[in-house]
């Protein structure tokens, strides 16, 4: 791994408590006979685990609670191979908290306590300058201050480091078209390219819209630093991804599995995604590389024990298609 171009991650770093039930209840109902689990989770450290696990040389930017669950979580980047140097334990607070309700056909409902998350600053992001400076691609998403994030995004285009912005959760009332300018490559999902291009996507011919929207956004501003195409991808679920760049508009289809937790596809998609562009894989070939990651990583509970190794990536890539069992 160490030959490769280092993937910065800024993001988020929780322990999910995650309940598997029949059902997900409505509001003010309990349905019970569920199984409890808990697990590493946080986009942000399930994008860097993912990362990691494909194959990239990851370096990890976050907070955790001086708390046990901020141990666990720092063992295990360690074990995965990730760059702890600037994780930082917080003395004020917890280590983020994630309450998720699974369902039999692998859908979920989450609720977030950011805790320690929420501490993640500007000046966290200027210390790791060094690591910026060695970086050959920076991912993050918005578990994190908006402010921060924005750091990081400028520190990245400063230096010519391409930048992948998963923008999830989309922050209520923020405006980040400033950013759109820095970034290379934006991947919303359907309900986030909605709001983010401000309008509701219930077609094919919605979804180029919004895609088309995104993208000029993103080539406002005449940047030396871009890649040959920036690109938005926005991921639907099963039926795969809708590559949107200069000169390329088609749709990736994704892998049939038979799903039983979504949770934390959509980091697993992005963690693969940023090797795989580390490496110079066209994008095209990028996002078939993630959509297999994303694929394997629904037939499994839980969100970083879900993500997949590279080699499991490359077997499904490589077999013929058929469904893949938990």
């Amino acid at each position: 791994m160490g030959n490769h171009p280092k993937i910065v991650v800024v993001g988020s770093a929780n322990v999910d408590m995650v309940v598997k039930i029949g059902r997900l209840p409505r509001p003010g109902e309990t349905v019970l006979g569920g199984v409890f689990r808990t697990a590493a989770g946080g986009k942000g450290a399930n994008q860097a685990v993912s990362a990691a696990r494909a194959g990239g040389n990851v370096a990890f930017i976050a907070r955790v609670g001086n708390d046990s669950f901020g141990t666990e979580a720092l063992t295990g980047y360690v074990e995965c191979g990730i760059d702890t140097e600037h994780v930082r334990r917080s003395l004020k607070h917890p280590t983020g908290v994630a309450l998720i309700v699974v369902d039999e056909k692998g859908e979920n409902s989450i609720a977030v306590a950011s805790g320690a998350n929420a501490e993640l600053s500007v000046a966290d992001i200027r210390r790791a300058s060094k690591t910026f400076e060695e970086a050959g691609m920076l991912l993050l998403q918005m578990e994190s201050p908006l402010e921060t994030v924005r750091e990081a995004v400028r520190q990245a285009a400063r230096i010519g480091v391409p930048v992948i912005l998963n923008p999830a959760p989309v922050p209520a009332g923020a405006v980040l078209d400033d950013l759109f300018p820095l970034i290379d490559v934006l991947t919303p999902n359907v309900t986030e390219a909605g709001m983010l291009a401000r309008m509701t996507i219930t077609s094919r011919g919605n979804l180029r819209k919004a895609a088309g929207i995104l993208l000029e956004k993103m080539t406002a501003s005449n940047r030396t630093h871009l890649p040959e195409r920036p690109a938005v991808l926005i991921t639907l679920g099963p039926k795969g991804v809708f590559v949107a760049a200069p000169g390329i508009e088609t749709t990736v289809p994704g892998f049939k599995v038979r799903a039983v937790d979504t949770t934390a596809a959509g980091d697993v998609f992005n963690g693969a995604l940023a090797v795989a562009l580390a490496e110079g894989r066209p994008m095209l070939e990028a996002v078939r590389f993630a959509a297999a990651a994303a694929a394997i990583s629904v037939t499994r509970m839980g969100a970083q024990p879900s993500a997949p190794w590279r080699a499991e990536i490359s077997r499904l890539m490589n077999a013929p298609r058929r469904k893949v069992k938990p």
